[in-house]
Order: C-alpha cells, then structure tokens, then sequence
C-alpha cells in the first residue's frame, strides 16, 4: 500500500471516479457511480462522499450518508457505495476507507454505521465481514442489512 489519503469528491477527482474499473461478476452489485454521486445534490448537508488518493492516483470511491433525523434506523448513518478500483481490489484500500468512514461517523456522535447489500457469490458481502460488519437484518427485497457497532 503506497500513500493512501481520502479527499473531498471534486471536480477534479469526479472523472477518474466514474472510471474505476470492476472485475468480472461486480457490476450486478453495483448501481453505476453517477447514482452515488448525484446524493450530494439531494443531501448536500447529510452526505459525505470521499476518494480515496493513493500518491495522486484515485482509487476508490466512498459514499455515505449520516442524518440523524432520519425516520429508518438504518439511514441514519449508513454506508451507500464502495468502490475499489479492480486492480487496486485486496491491498487494503477498502479497508482503509472504511476506517475513514468510521473515525467520521464517531465524529459525527453516531454509535453505528450500516450497509445494505445484495448478497451473492462475487458480492461484496465477504469483503463487509472482514472489515467488521455483521449482519442483522433485511430488507423487504431480500437485501442483508449489516452494522458495525462502535
């Protein structure tokens, strides 16, 4: 792992974002990028959204959401999209912008923060469960909610 950092979202960093490659089998779990990005419009005071820099090189991308106010517990602080560029994928990165998102959830004075996925063999339901998540729910679709407790 060279010299990780997570940056604002930018326009300068939006591009290379909407770039970042999946391997084969992801892009099922995926919504494309510009649906995570466009959150910011409709929540500009709620979301956080951050790249993750590795020297001057994105890659990854992290969204998430924290309103307190929100009515469903698993909105109030939640992790929207996670995206580790293909050839950057099992070095760290996802961990590493996980770490980032929850030193900022605490900072927020959250005491969880959720993700909601779809699980499937080449999901990225092991990748949630390495990093701490675990689950405790589901949605009405059939989607596993998880949390990390902090």
């Amino acid at each position: 792992m060279g010299d990780l950092r997570l940056v604002e979202l930018s326009a300068s960093t939006i591009v290379a974002v909407n770039n970042l490659s999946l391997k084969p089998g992801q892009e099922q779990f995926l919504a494309p990028v510009s649906y995570g990005i466009a959150a910011t419009v409709v929540n500009p005071q709620t979301t956080w959204q951050r790249v993750v820099l590795d020297g001057d090189e994105v890659v990854a991308f992290v969204s998430a959401n924290f309103d307190p106010e929100e009515s469903e517990e698993h909105f109030r602080s939640v992790l929207w999209r996670i995206n580790v560029d293909a050839d950057d994928q099992g070095r760290g990165v996802g961990r590493f912008a996980v770490a980032g998102l929850i030193e900022e959830a605490r900072a927020r004075g959250m005491d969880h923060v959720d993700v909601i996925y779809e699980a499937g063999s080449d999901g990225p339901e092991a990748f949630f469960q390495r990093v701490g998540f675990t689950p405790v729910g589901e949605t009405e679709y059939g989607e596993v909610i998880a949390e990390i407790r902090l």
